[in-house]
């Protein structure tokens, strides 16, 4: 037995467990987890609890980093579409989007005009329309294979996710254009960094999929504890008993009533979220 038998720690990555903006803009690799942060992980572990990785990542993505990171529990992907067990090498739960999706995502286009974006299919295969400089900086970062199609008409079904990858100016277009649609109720939208807004079905957010996690987990509500830095983590903070920022997280993060602020994420702090799990129990 354990002192934090029963207890799920759930984490973003990018940005939150490794600093990985920098990488984007610099062409660089992504930095490893350090040490402090691994020791800390391995001890909440070892001391009975769950560790998930909550991302917006896909699975080949999120497959090129999941050997530097220790976790026992289930992974969160596609920004909460599904939830992927590795230890089973098979997906638990997924979400698909509706095949509405694509005459929506011409709407927005012929509104809009050209815009970049990825598709995301259920077999793990990955497609871009309009690639830009942003889809192949992220490439780099991410090592995602994508093929190129003219439209969403071309990708086959299901889809997973659709995730915009325009500046921070175009995604408001996209958000502003959207609300204004009769459909747009029908899906979670929502800015997961400078150059990406994701597409998942309604549902289908952070939060809606950590709290899947737990009722697969049976893990109460009450040992919860989420960390995350950008607005697609909110779902998951506002459900977590105790939410957890690094320094770096956006302000619409660092703001929420339920926040405690821990240090940059290049400084430790993943580390720093168990020492303070370590004093609450």
């Amino acid at each position: 037995m354990g002192k934090f038998d029963g207890v799920l720690m759930a984490s973003d990555f990018d940005n939150t467990m490794a600093y990985t903006e920098g990488a984007l803009r610099a062409g660089t690799p992504i930095p490893p987890l350090s040490a402090e942060n691994r020791g800390a992980i391995l001890y909440f572990m070892e001391e009975g609890g769950t560790f998930s990785v909550v991302t917006g990542r896909s699975l080949p993505s999120f497959d090129q980093v999941r050997s530097d990171i220790p976790m026992n529990g289930p992974t969160v992907l596609f920004n909460g579409a599904a939830i992927y067990d590795f230890a089973q090498s098979k997906y638990l739960y997924t979400a698909f989007l509706p095949e509405t999706i694509r005459s929506h995502v011409t709407e927005i286009l012929e509104a809009l005009g050209p815009l970049t974006f990825k598709i995301y299919h259920d077999d793990n295969s990955m497609y871009v329309v309009n690639p830009n400089a942003v889809s192949a900086q992220r490439q780099h970062l991410t090592h995602e294979p994508a093929r190129v199609l003219p439209s969403i008409l071309q990708a086959p079904s299901p889809i997973l996710k659709v995730a915009f990858e325009e500046e921070l100016e175009v995604q408001q277009r996209i958000l502003d254009f959207m609300d204004t649609r009769p459909w747009r109720s029908s899906y979670e939208v929502v800015s997961s960094s400078n150059h990406l807004l994701e597409v998942t079905v309604h549902g289908a957010d952070k939060g809606g999929m950590v709290q899947k996690l737990t009722e697969l987990l049976h893990i109460s509500p009450r040992h919860v504890y989420a960390v995350g830095d950008h607005a697609n983590d909110i779902p998951m903070l506002r459900l977590a008993r105790q939410a957890f920022a690094p320094a770096n997280a956006i302000e619409a993060v660092r703001s929420l009533p339920c926040i405690r602020v821990l240090p940059h994420c290049r400084d430790n702090a993943i580390a720093a979220m168990v020492r303070a799990l370590d004093a609450m129990y």
